[in-house]
């Protein structure tokens, strides 16, 4: 008798060990949380018995399937399967729905390994509702406070320091404007939705009902934000932060180019630096049109100029010039904008250490 397991919450409070049997196209678009792909059937497989289902029906793709999956292919996995379980005792299988190949993955298991080993009721789908319904819930049901501020003012390590944030722009793997790519790629939206949900989940389980985000746009790179709380953010309080400008400079400099340089050439070794340029070049060139022509050509020899001086010396000094630039010239007048937009949902102005200190008042006050 097949056992089924259906506590969604327990899975993701508690981290437990998952394998997913779909396919490895099916696991690309979306997943969990440090779950480990050990398909039933590789992407060529499932397709074929897709078409066989569509073509002559259920019995007749089941039986294909079962002339795909056999003699040392079936075994390999079987062994997969086997390892995962014996290494990872309290986890689950699932499957798309919780159907047809988990079933079979979890007979094959005990009939040919003799490991009993528990099945995830609904699979993915049913798993991924309830975490769309986490992040739904949580918004109608908790309080959110909004960071925002000038490019560059450190919004980032203000949230890092406070336990009830939510960092979207870590979730998402990109820093959130222009030049936020990462030296790695960002997950699939799935992806980003899903360890969202399940950081909301935790913090909530921790009672936590008040949790303070940036203020970003919906889109963070290739990501976007859920809808209800993209919705929730044009309404939401807001605390500004501020620094000065040198101040905001010196941390572009050293969260873009210095950190960001590093971050390639140890992603890329020895092609990390031309990867590097390549990238800060295109970040500059992606914001031609609003720069304007003129402003454009100006910004580029700026960063050329500093690139060159970088790969030659390691000197990074130059770099401020294009980073005030752009700051004076582009990302400032657009922020003085959304901040007069946006000036009365603002309840705090204040630099760092002020900022901090009211958030956290606010947290114990509505907690």
């Amino acid at each position: 008798m097949s056992r089924d397991f259906t506590d969604y919450r327990d899975i993701f409070l508690n981290d437990r060990p998952m394998m997913d049997v779909r396919a490895p196209i099916e696991f690309l678009k979306g997943s969990f949380p440090g779950v480990v792909n050990l398909p039933l059937m590789n992407d060529h497989e499932r397709q074929r018995v897709g078409t066989c289902y569509k073509q002559h029906g259920q019995q007749a793709a089941i039986t294909l399937g079962h002339q795909l999956v056999t003699g040392a292919i079936k075994a390999e996995r079987i062994q997969a399967w086997a390892d995962f379980a014996r290494a990872h005792p309290d986890g689950y299988l699932y499957c798309f729905r919780g159907g047809l190949r988990s079933q079979i993955t979890q007979q094959w298991l005990k009939d040919e390994a003799g490991i009993d080993y528990p099945r995830v009721g609904g699979g993915y789908k049913a798993m991924r509702t309830f975490l769309l319904d986490t992040l739904d819930q949580a918004v109608a049901q908790c309080d959110f406070v909004l960071l925002g501020g000038m490019t560059g003012t450190g919004k980032t390590e203000v949230l890092a320091q406070l336990s009830n944030a939510l960092d979207l722009e870590g979730h998402a793997h990109h820093r959130g404007s222009s030049f936020g790519k990462r030296a790695t790629g960002q997950p699939s939206n799935i992806d980003f939705e899903n360890r969202l949900a399940v950081d909301v989940l935790k913090k909530r389980a921790s009672g936590i009902e008040q949790f303070v985000l940036e203020d970003e746009s919906r889109a963070i790179g290739s990501c976007a934000l859920p809808l209800p709380l993209y919705q929730g953010m044009q309404q939401f309080p807001m605390v500004w932060l501020e620094d000065s400008l040198e101040g905001r400079v010196e941390r572009i400099l050293r969260d873009y180019v210095v950190d960001l340089c590093a971050e390639f050439t140890e992603v890329y070794g020895d092609e990390g630096f031309t990867l590097f340029s390549e990238r800060m070049l295109a970040s500059l060139n992606n914001v031609q049109k609003r720069l304007g022509g003129e402003r454009h050509r100006r910004m580029l020899t700026l960063m050329e100029d500093a690139l060159a001086e970088q790969a030659n010396s390691g000197a990074v000094d130059l770099h401020r010039g294009w980073i005030e630039g752009l700051l004076r010239e582009y990302y400032d007048p657009m922020y003085v904008f959304q901040r007069e937009k946006k000036g009365a949902r603002i309840e705090f102005v204040g630099e760092r250490s002020a900022v901090l200190e009211y958030l956290r008042e606010r947290g114990k006050r509505r907690g």
